[in-house]
């Protein structure tokens, strides 16, 4: 039975595997059936009172040339996420991942991460009228804060492959002058390395221009912050 798990713990891999099977929370993403298994998300609570979202799947592999026979989706979030943090990009807090085979050979598999707290979805925050509340000089922040932030993954050659902007929180700090924003990005699952910075950049930011609601003004901002925070155009992108 191969266990493969994210953080040093003084418990055995498969103690904490179990541990965390066996908790049972609301779920947040059904389980549905793709890519030959199961994945939903549920929301539990750690023993400190921490909320945390625990992905359960059954079975929900992809296969690649270097994993060939396949390996669960998970473990690409794993790396992504520790990548990402490592580079300075804003991510969930990873608490555990592990994947097991089964006594038929199945992949049983987690991944545990801390809520994003204070953090809301950046379409959500437009909704509810906040930009007129903190003002131009901190949207323009925002926005430098998220070019930033998808410049330093680019950078690294880490294409998102999902850019939606549900996948991007934001959370402002602090009150009047003192507001700052920070920028986070989850659902990682789809995430990996490409051959240049290039091509993730160009793949991600023509997602993210198809499915986000920023004005035209307002992209057109972002892609100034972007492309001064990259070092160069990006080919075939359009404003």
């Amino acid at each position: 039975m191969a266990v493969d798990y994210a953080t040093p713990s003084p418990s055995a891999p498969d103690t904490r595997f179990d541990y965390f099977w066996n908790q049972q929370g609301e779920w947040v993403e059904e389980p549905n059936v793709r890519r030959g298994g199961e994945s939903g998300v549920q929301r539990l609570h750690s023993a400190n009172g921490q909320l945390l979202y625990a992905k359960r799947q059954v079975g929900h592999t992809y296969r690649s040339l270097r994993h060939p026979m396949g390996r669960p989706t998970v473990l690409r979030e794993r790396d992504a996420l520790q990548s990402l943090a490592a580079l300075g990009v804003g991510v969930p807090k990873l608490v555990f991942c592990g994947a097991q085979r089964d006594t038929q050979g199945q992949w049983r598999a987690l991944l545990v991460t801390e809520a994003l707290d204070g953090f809301q979805e950046i379409d959500q925050w437009y909704e509810s009228h906040d930009r007129a509340h903190y003002g131009e000089a901190l949207h323009e922040a925002i926005l430098k804060q998220l070019a930033d932030t998808l410049a330093r993954m680019h950078k690294g050659r880490w294409q998102h492959s999902c850019l939606y902007a549900k996948h991007i929180f934001l959370r402002v700090v602090g009150e009047g002058a003192a507001a700052r924003p920070e920028i986070a990005t989850l659902d990682l699952e789809k995430c990996r390395q490409r051959f240049s910075a290039q091509s993730a950049a160009r793949h991600d930011l023509k997602q993210l221009r198809r499915h986000s609601s920023f004005s035209d003004a307002d992209w057109s901002k972002l892609l100034y912050f972007y492309k001064t925070a990259f070092g160069s155009p990006i080919k075939g992108l359009e404003s």
